[in-house]
């Protein structure tokens, strides 16, 4: 047992607890930065985006996004659903042509569903929806987004049609990703979009 009447000892167990609380704030420090490095690697942008919304808070809610996610159980779709949501999407973009805002309205109901077939909580508000397919397809997210704002913009104002086409493009793109099997076909291109 060491003399705590010495004042030596006194110093050495000081410069003990220093060195330990050093050491500590370097672990927590370096495995904050891992942390940080990894979910800005699976978030992409929205990494950025939600930083910019929520500042040193984004690591946190981010983590949580994963973690309700992965509680989740998600299923690949059989080949019949798949045929029959690309039909519905073939009927959607033949519907542009005679009423864009139609057929925007239906490409939302579609990707909803879709993502419904898929595993993903549709009886969410869109904001849930969103952060839950970000956590494994960030950059739909963004398409997600994009697409619900230019389709909010066209019931607020009078849309024009390339503005009801870019909506489409956006639903569309995650649509694809959507309906997609696994990554083989992904690569393969099973669903190439066609133009609108």
């Amino acid at each position: 047992m060491p003399d705590l009447s010495n004042p030596m000892t006194l110093v050495w167990i000081a410069l003990a607890v220093l060195v330990l609380a050093v050491v500590i704030a370097a672990v927590a420090a370096s495995s904050r930065k891992r942390r940080t490095a990894a979910l800005r690697e699976r978030f992409g942008p929205e990494y950025e985006r939600v930083q910019q919304r929520h500042g040193a808070r984004a690591d946190s809610l981010l983590a949580a996004r994963v973690r309700r996610v992965e509680k989740m159980r998600f299923r690949d779709l059989s080949g019949v659903d798949r045929a029959r949501f690309a039909t519905a999407w073939n009927t959607l973009q033949a519907q542009f042509v005679d009423d864009p805002a139609s057929a925007v309205t239906g490409a939302n109901a579609l990707v909803k569903e879709v993502m419904g077939a898929r595993g993903y909580s549709a009886d969410v508000g869109f904001e849930q929806r969103a952060e839950d397919l970000s956590v494994d397809h960030p950059d739909m997210a963004e398409h997600y987004r994009a697409a619900r704002t230019l389709a909010q913009a066209g019931t607020q104002y009078a849309m024009n049609t390339e503005d009801l086409r870019q909506a489409i493009v956006h639903y569309r793109a995650v649509f694809a990703d959507l309906l997609r099997a696994d990554a083989a076909e992904a690569q393969a291109g099973a669903l190439r979009p066609a133009t609108a």
